[in-house]
């Protein structure tokens, strides 16, 4: 249970975080630089805290679940993305990269369209 109080306190923080800083950036611009920037300080946020862990010789799941997963799975599920690449890439798999890297952009850019679509479509 402690862990999905952990999960839940920095989920909530990472959304509100992220919602402060899409109203006080995205405006009326043609880029959603507050969601570009959520983005980019979510990954630099979990390479900070991933990095941490992982040079640790003791375990900090606590630090993992209430910052990691809540706040930046809160605040963007970009970091999470690109964390995961960045193994891929370390270890040299890169096929995996790849397919997950571009098949993510893909589907999710086909899921979107789906879903405009068929809002439309039904309406």
């Amino acid at each position: 249970m402690k862990q999905f109080l952990l999960i839940f306190i920095g989920g909530g923080f990472g959304s509100m975080a992220r919602y402060a800083l899409g109203k006080w950036l995205n405006g009326n611009n043609p880029i959603p630089y507050g969601t570009m920037l959520a983005n980019v300080l979510g990954c630099f946020i979990i390479g900070l805290v991933m990095g941490y862990i992982l040079k640790s010789t003791s375990s900090h799941q606590n630090l993992a679940l209430l910052i990691g997963t809540g706040f930046c799975g809160g605040f963007t599920t970009f970091s999470t993305f690109a964390f995961e690449n960045q193994t891929f890439l370390k270890n040299g798999d890169f096929v995996s990269f790849f397919t997950y890297a571009f098949g993510s952009i893909l589907l999710g850019f086909c899921a979107v369209f789906l879903g405009v679509f068929l809002v439309r479509f039904l309406n």
